[in-house]
């Protein structure tokens, strides 16, 4: 359990969003519908930095990471959103 509360929860949560990104970037290259892989991987990449903003709340990384990442999950937000949009 010490696994667990130290970010060994993150991290798996982190693992199933880079399988998941995997598996639908194969889908949809698969299907022929690879032009919408970049709004989905940065949909991914922006819930991925709020996840290393968790982790690193939760292993007491201090609050220049937490920051950090938390820009990190801005940008990749801010292009998922310029990418829908455009």
């Amino acid at each position: 359990m010490a696994g667990l509360i130290g970010g060994g929860l993150v991290e798996g949560i982190l693992a199933l969003v880079a399988l998941e990104g995997a598996v639908l970037a194969v889908l949809l290259r698969r299907s022929g519908r690879a032009a919408v892989l970049p709004g989905l991987l940065a949909t991914l990449l922006s819930g991925a930095a709020l996840l290393f903003a968790l982790r690193a709340a939760v292993i007491g990384a201090g609050a220049v990471w937490v920051g950090a990442w938390l820009t990190a999950a801005l940008a990749a937000h801010l292009l998922d959103l310029w990418l829908r949009l455009r």
